[in-house]
């Protein structure tokens, strides 16, 4: 299978691009396919031919949306739409990916696929017209990935890093350190996700639409960072803090965990959260803490 995969430099294209596979994998930088630019993707899809398209690219910093709604919509919608209509007009599946954050927090179990989307703030809404206008355009190509708290190897470079590595930097310089409590999350390691959308796209009754994949089971942020703490060995101490899931003026949900339903029912799966975050520390750091 032909692969062009859009937006290697991010944790997840980076996880992809680092796994081992027999597909044919073609990851243009920026200068080569710039995803705001639709003659661009245009013309690399041409060149390259692939099989699928996997879009990677995200406008993810939630704060900064408020600040730049029109780039949010730019690159989380509009870019999104333009590559399903190349991609419908040639034929190509197309898999992009989405958000827990399109839901508004109200439920206490996971939400599936079919659940109603009820975003708070500019980063949901602009993910979920995304959606909706990549499965609008092209119905029988277009494949929507949502996922949770994502992790990986290379840090998301618009966010400073990744929670994991930034928690366990913390640990360096502080002895206790506040942690919100008010947000239930399935954190997902890119490492199992680049596995499982392999796996998805490579399954014989996989078809079209919106699938959710993250690790298994649920936590708060101030649960995750204590056991990063934990597996790596750190005595920093965790005060839970209740924010109401308040940034500001901007509103988080409150819970956001994810069922995977619909690829659960193909027998693909991801480990449970706390196994996954046991191998990114032990692979990322070692005993060298």
């Amino acid at each position: 299978m032909k692969i062009l995969l859009i937006g290697k430099t991010g944790q997840l294209g980076g996880s992809l691009l680092s796994l081992e596979t027999s597909h044919q994998i073609y990851a243009p930088g920026r200068p080569e396919l710039d995803i705001e630019s639709k003659e661009s993707c245009e013309r690399a899809i041409a060149e390259f031919c692939p099989d699928v398209v996997i879009n990677t690219a995200a406008f993810h910093n939630v704060p900064q949306c408020e600040v730049e709604p029109l780039r949010a919509f730019a690159v989380n919608c509009q870019a999104v739409r333009d590559l399903a209509v190349i991609c419908a007009r040639m034929d190509v599946q197309l898999v992009t990916f989405s958000t827990d954050y399109v839901f508004g927090g109200k439920k206490r179990t996971p939400y599936r696929e079919d659940d109603c989307p009820e975003p708070l703030q500019m980063y949901g809404i602009s993910r979920l017209a995304g959606e909706l206008a990549a499965l609008a355009t092209a119905p029988r190509h277009a494949v929507v990935i949502r996922t949770c708290g994502l992790y990986g190897p290379s840090g998301a470079i618009s966010k400073g890093g990744n929670f994991v590595d930034k928690r366990i930097a913390d640990a360096q310089a502080v002895s206790e350190l506040e942690m919100g409590c008010d947000q239930v999350v399935a954190p997902t390691y890119t490492g199992d996700l680049a596995q499982a959308v392999l796996k998805l796209i490579e399954h014989p009754q996989f078809v079209p639409g919106i699938y959710h994949l993250t690790n298994e089971g649920e936590c708060t942020w101030f649960e995750f960072t204590k056991a990063i703490y934990e597996l790596a060995g750190l005595g920093t101490q965790v005060v839970p803090v209740d924010r109401g899931g308040m940034s500001g003026e901007m509103c988080r949900p409150l819970y956001s965990a994810l069922a995977n339903t619909k690829a659960k029912s193909l027998g693909i799966t991801l480990p449970h959260w706390r196994d996954a975050l046991k191998r990114y520390i032990d692979e990322k750091y070692g005993f060298s803490l």
